[in-house]
């Protein structure tokens, strides 16, 4: 019996957890912590370790599928990519979509925008950022030229007030979590604003409750109580910024005083209040978010709003400081780094960008790539399959579970059933691959090597531990044969992974100065530009990533969620995730022991509304808005507001995105998951 330690990453949230495979005769049966591991020290939660549980499980994908006469039959690879390679053959490039993966490597993110690209000749590339932090790369990216955490996870320990807003890191980050109780016990101050009482505002020194879709309202009181104050940081704003009397302007007016925003917020003046002294008069202070900021239809008004209070109080560029989004998932830093979104080539190079093109044209030793325009965005994806058929006839999808993750499912089950020819790569046999036409078996992360970027731009190795079941094969391998399959034999032609990150670091600025020899063992944060570039913790230390290196202040005005309550459907819905699960459960509902801590759903009602409504803790009631309804178990709790309800999105039995509808936000085109109108009813007895 051999038994050997494989150091890795985690597969589950964007911390980027490290820890060790355990590997008995070739096979996965544990994970040990790995004490050096330069994130989180050794320390796991439960996901992470557990994370070996769904990795050899029997319903694995392991040979190519093709559907017959609406069954699936096995097949061998040769045939599937002869099917592929006819298919998409026959369709024009606007007609063909392909979606990436935020559960993939950096490699294979990389290579399919290249595959979409180059061998398509489709601009329709993206990927799940669109339905978590769009929002944030193109907000960030238009206050400071950079749409990404500024600082490191560990930063926020040096923090003297840490204002966690639209973040329940707890459950979500927990590792990250504990940068924040080190702030706490550093002498640091603790706000968290949020619709319910989760485990991150346990921890709080102050804990504000407010009603979803209010966080605009929030963020220009506060900076108005603090310029009222003159608590403004005034040398940091002369020296590094500009456009503040625009913000000034916005932020000042009558709307925003406490007692306004209280009525709008439902947060008491007395916190707002006490939350806006605790920021401004901090030797230090970082805002944390996540997706209760971005998932909105203002995501990115929402998100230049903390920019703006950030850059008020002087918190960018210092330790301890900074505009810090968490990214959901392992790898959707890395996914948009390498270009798998519709707008940019990797490292955020304009498609539109004539320079840009040719550039990706002499690099990929081609004459002809997607012409130089933004293609859709998954959400775009899907109106048009539901609504316009014809128009998109075909599709690839690789890692990605929309039947699940998307809003209005209803919806993206019309559209995704109007394609005339599906493509789906996956680990399991998921929602959407029952849709699919044609099914590819791929590795998980245990079975492949790779790198992944985690939510503090730290790009860190994946390394292999055992071989894929059956005929399954890496991603990046399967692109690359489907790739000289349709003849860019030459363009596809990696051997490995550091093969294909050596092409990435290549062509991506940010990435220039690293190399596989370089990242091991603790990785480096972009941007690396060169080879004896120590990689960048804190960005934005002197100057901002604009071309006169100013951030710029953002009026914003608070504008109410797409659709509010009203008589017939009288609650805000908002949605998110519990400790114990991960978005759409492919991989953790597979893991026994984190299943039997969380197997079911459930719908958060405040007891004043349950009161009223006469519904009991743990009955099953009837969820429903304009685009469906779900029975689901409640749960009577006060750690949720009145007016307010909560479901989880991870089950498949209680489908919250039944529920959520998809108005978008104008710009990042992200889905408003986190506030839409919902009506909840005891279930008729059967007669």
């Amino acid at each position: 019996m051999e038994i050997k330690y494989v150091s890795t990453t985690c597969p589950y949230c964007g911390t980027g957890c490290g820890f060790n495979l355990v590997v008995r005769d070739g096979r996965v049966f544990d994970v040990a912590h790995w004490q050096r591991a330069p994130v989180n020290g050794g320390k796991l939660c439960p996901k992470g370790r557990y994370a070996h549980e769904f990795i050899n499980s029997p319903d694995r994908l392991t040979k190519p599928l093709i559907k017959k006469d609406g069954e699936f039959v096995e097949t061998t690879w040769d045939e599937a990519y002869d099917l592929i390679a006819e298919k998409f053959g026959s369709y024009n490039p606007d007609e063909i979509a392909c979606l990436s993966s935020a559960r993939t490597s950096n490699e294979e993110n990389y290579l399919m925008q290249k595959f979409a690209r180059v061998v398509l000749k489709t601009p329709h590339v993206d990927h799940c950022a669109r339905l978590c932090h769009a929002s944030t790369v193109a907000g960030l990216a238009a206050v400071f030229g950079s749409g990404a955490m500024t600082n490191s996870i560990k930063d926020i320990a040096d923090s003297k007030c840490v204002f966690v807003l639209g973040s329940n890191t707890f459950e979500q980050h927990p590792l990250i979590g504990r940068s924040i109780i080190r702030a706490k016990e550093n002498g640091g101050k603790v706000i968290v604003a949020d619709p319910r009482y989760t485990p991150t505002a346990r921890q709080a020194d102050l804990y504000m409750p407010f009603i979803s879709g209010t966080d605009v309202a929030i963020l220009n009181g506060l900076m108005q109580e603090i310029i009222k104050n003159g608590r403004e940081d005034k040398e940091f704003i002369q020296r590094r910024t500009k456009d503040f009397e625009n913000l000034k302007v916005a932020v000042m007016k009558d709307d925003y005083s406490l007692e306004n925003v209280s009525k709008v917020s439902g947060t008491p003046v007395e916190s707002l209040r006490t939350a806006a002294e605790w920021i401004a008069t901090a030797d230090v202070a970082t805002l944390i978010y996540s997706m209760g900021i971005t998932q909105h239809t203002v995501g990115v008004d929402n998100v230049k709003s903390t920019a703006n209070l950030m850059m008020l109080t002087g918190n960018l560029g210092k330790p301890g400081a900074g505009v810090n989004p968490l990214r959901g998932q392992n790898n959707v830093q890395g996914a948009c780094d390498m270009g798998a979104l519709p707008n940019v080539y990797s490292g955020y190079q304009k498609v539109t960008d004539e320079a840009a093109q040719k550039k990706m044209k002499e690099m990929w030793g081609v004459e002809d790539i997607a012409e130089g325009k933004v293609g859709y965005t998954v959400t775009e994806m899907v109106n048009i399959l539901a609504e316009s058929p014809g128009e998109l006839k075909a599709m690839y999808i690789m890692g990605e579970n929309p039947m699940l993750s998307d809003p209005d499912l209803s919806h993206v089950e019309e559209g995704l059933k109007n394609l005339e020819f599906l493509v789906v790569q996956d680990i399991f046999m998921t929602e959407t691959a029952e849709l699919a036409d044609v099914v590819l078996p791929a590795a998980c992360y245990a079975e492949k090597d790779g790198t992944q970027t985690n939510t503090e731009r730290r790009v860190q190795r994946w390394k292999k531990a055992q071989d894929p079941p059956g005929e399954a094969k890496p991603d990046w391998q399967i692109l690359c044969e489907l790739g000289s399959k349709l003849g860019y034999p030459e363009q596809f032609a990696f051997e490995s992974p550091e093969a294909i990150f050596d092409e990435v670091a290549a062509v991506t600025p940010s990435y220039h100065g690293m190399s596989y020899a370089r990242l091991d063992p603790d990785g480096l944060h972009w941007p690396c530009p060169t080879e004896e570039h120590p990689g960048t913790p804190i960005l934005h230390r002197e100057t901002f990533a604009m071309p006169d290196g100013l951030g710029v202040f953002s009026p914003i005005e608070w504008k109410p969620p797409a659709e509010v309550p009203d008589a017939e459907y009288p609650f805000v819905l908002t949605t998110g995730r519990t400790i114990w699960q991960w978005h759409t459960g492919t991989m953790t509902r597979r893991s026994w022991s984190l299943e039997k801590e969380a197997p079911i759903g459930w719908i958060e009602i405040n007891p004043e509304d349950a009161k009223q409504l006469g519904i009991k803790d743990e009955e099953v009631v009837r969820a429903s808005t304009r685009r469906g309804s779900v029975d689901i178990p409640a749960k009577v709790t006060p750690e949720i507001i009145k007016g307010v309800m909560f479901i989880p999105f991870h089950y498949k039995e209680h489908p919250a995105n039944r529920l959520t509808h998809n108005a978008l936000d104008p710009i990042a085109k992200i889905p408003e998951f986190k506030a839409c109108a919902v009506k909840v009813e005891k279930i008729p007895e059967e007669a």
